[in-house]
């Protein structure tokens, strides 16, 4: 049964999960036989927002002699259809238009809400209802003659909706017995053939039911089936072996989850990254899509793109990134990107297009999750085309930035949310950098102690030692701890991720910031500079030259580095230093006003510690707003009673004329 999207009225049902139909009560409507009429309705139907009219003419029309003319023409057929009495629900004006179905029983707003907060979350019997809306296709017969935006609109759309089919269907396959199970693994075999993880819970079921024989001819079927189409099935045969040895034992009644959670080494010995206690997140990276003419060419910008972000998150090596070769080919064989990331076993899955046109670029990204179907991230970039390498360069370190930050965050998450003794080296470090970010000196040691624990699980991991590293440089940098050991500490961290993966952008950010602690500042430069040249993206890298430039070196420079390290990453858990930051080169410039604006943003951000209101109180100072700077004082003062100078100059040591200009400014709120 459809439950009403908004208040429960009973006036109008549309159904897009199937052929489109709409009914009121058990009334079925009777539709209008034009299907550019049709394709309107399921088009305007699924928009989350009002639609440009000249977007939706160049969707359905090919070049129609009045596109204006036959839009009115679908729109009155609309109105017709579904508006009612007192209820007006095509709503447009003179540029765009959108469907008010906030009293109706729509299928697809019903499915679409479902992954936002994850499905698991659901109740298995919604679940049940939700996979019981999927009657067939999105739109079922729905093509349009002569209309490639349309069409490839409604495939993007189609495999949408079958992505988070198939999550439905794996959530009931594994929470229920295996009996009731079973038409789940059925369907979502169906509709996910090459999904090794539905294969996987049948052979654990028939196994579990001592249906060997079964077992035997699906493996060998299935087997067939992917090694057809260029894919392994040793993990399968690999799978089976162990299903069976351990079925005996798993006998008792109970969810087919079980037997798969007995052989979850087995299975994850053929994930991406291998060790279970070393894996990184893993992501796929789809062939971007050509919308510049009516064909998908290739070897365009879109290639190029597409290409360039593979090159750029690898280079990052905090993910395992698969190559490009394997994604084109599954692309090539008209796979989509849901499809794609699940046949592979990805954490995440990016698929995006380009579009070039009157010297402007346009390009679409989305992140999504695999197994929730949940798109996590998506972002369109619009820029005038000067030179187009540039401009696609500059796109690229964009889109790259963003969705190493968006898996990070995630990630975090999931990892917070765990008993800290059941967490492997990708989860602790990702649990320490959770703490490591709240700036909070008891939260830099629980940040440190997961570190250690990550780096006792696996020496080999860099971004661990980069992290142990950060913790001892705020241990110093905060003058929370001992200075000299700390230093020392952080350089001995740095310089074993150094050790440890010598590409690693991360290690050498860490270490120009040890080198910093040292007042070796042309070694910590060019160190840094190491740090983008390896992963030009890495927003971390930008900001700390920026930093270490405010101190002695140019202030210009400085605020490029800054600036285009919020560019890059516009809500980095370092943005409160990266604005502060911005402020300190402004003061160095002799610009008060615009430094105090910008030390008042930082002093605004969470986590706000003793530094950044010091900042905050010398450039008012300077600027002449002596009283708001006393706020400011007595915020750093609270959290750091016996904050001073003296401590602010031990942190940012200044050359002679910056130095001079922070003392001034000291004395003028009574901070010397």
């Amino acid at each position: 049964m459809v439950t009403s999207v908004g208040k429960p009225v009973e006036s109008l049902a549309v159904r897009l999960l199937g052929p489109l139909a709409l009914s009121r009560g058990s009334d079925a409507l009777t539709l209008p036989s034009s299907r550019k009429v049709r394709a309107l309705l399921g088009y305007l139907a699924l928009a989350s927002r009002p639609v440009a009219r000249s977007q939706i003419c160049e969707l359905l029309w090919d070049v129609p002699n009045d596109p204006r003319g036959e839009l009115r023409w679908c729109l009155s057929k609309i109105r017709g259809l579904i508006d009612e009495k007192g209820r007006k629900r095509v709503i447009a004006d003179g540029t765009t238009i959108r469907l008010d179905l906030s009293d109706c029983r729509v299928d697809t707003l019903e499915v679409t809400r479902a992954p936002e907060h994850g499905i698991q979350k659901l109740g298995v019997e919604r679940q049940k209802e939700l996979a019981a809306l999927f009657a067939g296709e999105l739109l079922e017969g729905l093509e349009i003659a002569r209309s490639p935006m349309f069409d490839a609109w409604i495939t993007a759309e189609r495999r949408r909706f079958r992505s988070i089919q198939a999550v439905l269907l794996e959530n009931l396959a594994r929470a229920l017995p295996h009996d009731a199970a079973a038409p789940y693994i059925d369907e979502w075999l169906k509709l996910s053939p090459f999904d090794r993880h539905a294969h996987e819970l049948l052979l654990a079921s028939l196994a579990r039911q001592g249906r060997i024989a079964e077992g035997e001819a699906h493996l060998a079927a299935a087997c067939k089936l992917f090694e057809a189409d260029g894919l392994d099935g040793g993990p399968l045969r690999e799978l089976w072996r162990s299903t069976r040895e351990k079925s005996a034992a798993q006998a008792q009644p109970g969810p087919v989850l079980e037997l798969v959670s007995a052989n979850l080494t087995e299975i994850r010995r053929f994930a991406p990254d291998t060790p279970a206690s070393t894996r990184r997140a893993s992501i796929a990276v789809m062939p971007f899509v050509d919308r510049s003419s009516e064909a998908d060419k290739r070897g365009g910008a879109a290639d190029a793109l597409a290409y360039d972000v593979i090159t750029r998150l690898a280079k990052l090596r905090s993910l395992f990134v698969i190559a490009p070769g394997t994604v084109r080919s599954l692309h090539e064989r008209g796979i989509g990107a849901e499809d794609a990331g699940r046949i592979l076993n990805v954490d995440y899955v990016v698929s995006g297009s380009v579009r070039v046109q009157d010297a402007r670029i346009a390009v679409n990204v989305e992140l999504a999750e695999t197994r929730s179907a949940r798109v996590v991230w998506a972002e369109t970039y619009r820029q005038k085309v000067d030179n187009a390498f540039l401009v696609l360069e500059e796109i690229g370190n964009r889109i790259v930035a963003a969705i190493a930050a968006e898996i990070e965050t995630l990630e975090k998450k999931r990892a917070i949310l765990k008993p800290p003794n059941s967490l492997n080296a990708w989860e602790s470090y990702h649990r320490g950098v959770w703490h490591m970010y709240r700036y909070l000196k008891s939260d830099n040691l629980l940040a440190r102690h997961f570190f250690q624990q990550a780096l006792k699980i696996d020496p080999t991991f860099s971004r661990a030692y980069a992290g142990l590293s950060f913790t001892h440089f705020q241990g110093a940098f905060q003058n929370w701890e001992e200075r000299a050991p700390q230093i020392e500490q952080a350089y001995a961290a740095a310089a074993n991720g150094q050790l440890a993966d010598e590409r690693d952008p991360s290690v050498h950010w860490a270490m120009g910031r040890a080198l910093y602690l040292r007042k070796r500042w042309g070694e910590s430069e060019s160190t840094l500079v190491r740090s983008v040249e390896l992963s030009p993206n890495f927003a971390l890298g930008h900001y700390n030259l920026g930093f270490v430039r405010t101190l002695v070196g140019d202030p210009t420079v400085a605020i490029a580095d800054s600036d285009y390290s919020r560019q890059l990453s516009p809500y980095d858990p370092m943005l409160i230093c990266m604005l502060a930051t911005r402020a300190m080169s402004l003061v160095r410039l002799g610009e008060y006003d615009e430094a105090a604006g910008w030390a008042i943003k930082a002093a605004a951000r969470p986590n706000v510690f003793p530094h950044i209101n010091a900042i905050a109180a010398y450039t008012l100072a300077l600027a002449g707003d002596l009283k708001q700077a006393q706020t400011y004082v007595a915020n750093a003062r609270r959290t750091a009673p016996n904050y001073d100078l003296s401590e602010f100059l031990r942190t940012f040591p200044f050359e002679d004329e910056g130095e001079a200009l922070f003392r001034r400014a000291a004395k003028l709120v009574q901070m010397a």
